[in-house]
């Protein structure tokens, strides 16, 4: 499929998320030593005007309005899909069709019916040598990675209680217009898609365990606000640009908390919103184990807390793990001991995973699977908080799959 060694990249959206990917296929091989070389081929959006500057912005070498296009083209080898969730499933199923590998935000799509046909199409793709990967950024963080590989080692014992929060506070003012995100035709939830589908995902990854039933409530505190000038994400302008300032309904989500159980045998609480004032992007995960406990707070993301309970008691206390180390993951290809990276390293680290498993021909994780997992459990999260937060049971998700 690819090119002299190359892997030609077309990527659909160049917003937020477009910006941080750019960055990341820009960076990736003058940091690794990889078999194959991004080429950042075209970048596509709906607007030629914004997207002829988004491709010379972010270093793209042509740009297009027809996604379409871009995905039956010959010289692209891999769709990076960086849109809204309503339009996932559309072109990813698309472009696996047309043979094309793929590269998927989360959450994974809006509902699960969209969600288990991009899981089936991954899975058809993957049997001709297709290659699909949901983007999971935090997974990426070298500390998460750290934490994962000690928890399977061990070191804090068997998993008791898993405790995670992702706060933000960029919509506390009601004034701030209804961008897309507060849209559900669009986004599909709310805080629980936008923000909790990462610490669900995180926590499953580093304790190896999946949630099986949740209660949970969610809230909505700001049910209108004034339409955009123009929708952006995470900023935009409310009115018309003449004075004119017209309202519409939030239909998703502001906050949701829920508890759970995972299938190892421990229990859990999550809590995402989007409303604590104060917090820009507090993700924090905490494990607690019969062994010791371990912690990542992302607002200190190259430092881990651990808290070894084998040691004597007069030398136990939490310890701080400084992950910049060489034989830390990812890091031998950055900057020497005590020097940190941010959060656009993450998005390289993904695309260094994702390429490298292309060229080997192993299967990147997260794959579709894993996210349709993820999306399962978002779904049983708004049942149960539609239903009186009665307890609800996660889907299985293997036989749908497969169908």
């Amino acid at each position: 499929m690819s090119t002299q060694s190359q892997l030609r990249v077309g990527m659909v959206g160049y917003a937020f998320m477009g910006s941080a990917h750019s960055q990341a296929w820009r960076t990736v091989n003058r940091v690794f030593d990889l078999p194959l070389h991004a080429r950042m081929t075209a970048v596509c959006g709906r607007d030629e005007a914004n997207v002829a500057a988004a491709a010379a912005r972010l270093g793209w070498e042509q740009h297009t309005t027809d996604w379409r296009a871009l995905v039956s083209r010959d010289d692209i080898d891999l769709i990076d899909i960086c849109t809204p969730g309503d339009s996932h499933a559309e072109i990813a199923i698309a472009a696996l069709a047309a043979g094309k590998h793929v590269l998927c935000e989360k959450p994974l799509a809006n509902t699960i019916d969209e969600a288990r046909q991009m899981a089936a199409a991954a899975e058809r793709g993957a049997a001709a040598g297709v290659r699909s990967m949901c983007g999971f950024n935090y997974r990426r963080v070298p500390a998460v990675a750290l934490m994962r590989r000690m928890v399977a080692d061990g070191r804090i014992g068997d998993i008791r209680h898993v405790r995670a929060v992702y706060l933000q506070d960029w919509i506390t003012d009601p004034q701030f217009p209804l961008v897309w995100r507060l849209q559900k035709d669009k986004a599909g939830s709310g805080a629980l898609g936008d923000i909790g589908a990462h610490i669900i995902d995180l926590t499953q990854f580093v304790t190896g365990q999946r949630i099986t039933g949740v209660t949970a409530l969610t809230e909505t505190f700001v049910k209108e606000r004034p339409l955009p000038q123009a929708s952006s994400g995470l900023s935009a302008a409310a009115g018309d640009g003449n004075g004119t300032v017209t309202t519409g309904q939030v239909t998703v989500d502001d906050a949701a908390l829920f508890l759970a159980r995972l299938d190892g045998g421990a229990i859990a609480t999550y809590e995402a919103t989007r409303f604590a004032t104060g917090r820009k992007n507090g993700l924090r995960v905490e494990i607690n184990g019969s062994l010791g406990s371990i912690a990542f707070d992302f607002e200190r993301m190259n430092e881990l807390e651990f808290y070894d309970a084998t040691e004597p008691s007069t030398e136990q206390g939490f310890t701080t793990i400084l992950v910049t180390e060489p034989d830390h993951p990812y890091l031998s290809a950055w900057w020497p001991p005590g020097h940190g990276i941010g959060y656009e390293h993450s998005f390289t680290h993904q695309a260094r995973d994702l390429i490298e498993a292309i060229a080997t021909g192993a299967d990147p994780a997260p794959s579709f699977t894993d996210a349709l997992q993820v999306q399962l459990v978002l779904d049983a999260v708004l049942r149960s908080a539609g239903h009186g937060s009665g307890w609800t049971d996660v889907e299985p998700i293997f036989a749908e799959v497969a169908a």
